[in-house]
């Protein structure tokens, strides 16, 4: 005997709220990778010596400013 499943008023709910959980989840692991790479990007950058930033031609004040871009565009 198979088993059928309706779709009650619950069921629809619970269906919405698992797909916005998952997109929310997927929102913040996007997020949380666009920050690593800005983070790794600002600290790699920052560690360099004023003369390899010079040899570059990145200033350092404009560190921030390549690491934003690096991650987020």
């Amino acid at each position: 005997m198979a088993t059928t499943r309706s779709n009650s008023g619950l069921d629809v709910v619970f269906d919405a709220g698992r797909t916005f959980f998952h997109q929310k989840r997927d929102h913040l692991r996007r997020a949380q990778a666009k920050r690593r790479v800005y983070r790794t990007t600002y600290q790699e950058l920052w560690a360099l010596s004023d003369r390899d930033l010079s040899d570059l031609g990145i200033p350092r004040s404009n560190i921030k400013k390549l690491a934003l871009e690096a991650a987020y565009g």
